[in-house]
């Protein structure tokens, strides 16, 4: 069956220098793009995420920040998340905070239903956008597997983590237990 990786970058999009857009350029995987990245609208984006997983028979979802929150939401809408092999979700952005409300209103409440793919949730001890003990709260209520970044800021383009394989690693080891659960049960 033919898997298709998808990035969902978050918030005003992924740049060149990005982990996610080096593994775009590196592995061939699929940007979704948003109508927006500047102004995104949580409708909005659960929609073009529809229509991304819908033309492809599996999907594995790799998210950055504003793009953890939209897997949570879209899972917790969609009646074809079994299309969806496994979730790598990195830095989830804390839209919950004061100072986010304005900006991102359409995304609170956080969407804190358990996912019904295997996720790991990627956090780092010092992510401005997200506090490690907000991440480990949302990676327990979407039953990931939480992996502990250390110091490593918002893990993006200026955490300077070039192609990231320990990350890549990371999605290669999600993708092995998946088969295991799927053909060894």
């Amino acid at each position: 069956m033919n898997t298709k990786v998808l990035i969902l970058p978050g918030w005003h999009n992924s740049g060149p220098a990005h982990w996610q857009s080096r593994w775009e350029t590196r592995y061939g995987y699929t940007r979704v793009e948003q109508h927006s990245w500047d102004a995104p609208l949580r409708g909005d984006w659960m929609a073009q995420l529809e229509q991304a997983v819908l033309a492809h028979d599996q999907v594995v979802l790799v998210a950055h920040s504003l793009g953890c929150v939209l897997v949570a939401a879209w899972a917790a809408h969609s009646r074809n998340t079994q299309r969806v092999k496994a979730a790598l979700l990195v830095a989830p952005g804390d839209v919950e905070r004061p100072e986010m409300q304005y900006m991102l209103y359409s995304w609170s409440p956080i969407v804190r239903a358990r996912l019904p793919f295997p996720s790991t949730l990627v956090s780092s001890r010092n992510d401005p956008h997200c506090s490690f003990m907000r991440a480990s709260a949302l990676a327990h209520a979407w039953g990931s597997r939480l992996v502990d970044m250390g110091a490593c800021g918002h893990i993006n383009a200026d955490s300077h983590l070039g192609d990231w394989p320990q990350g890549h690693a990371l999605l290669d080891e999600l993708l092995i237990e998946e088969e295991k659960q799927h053909h060894g049960h």
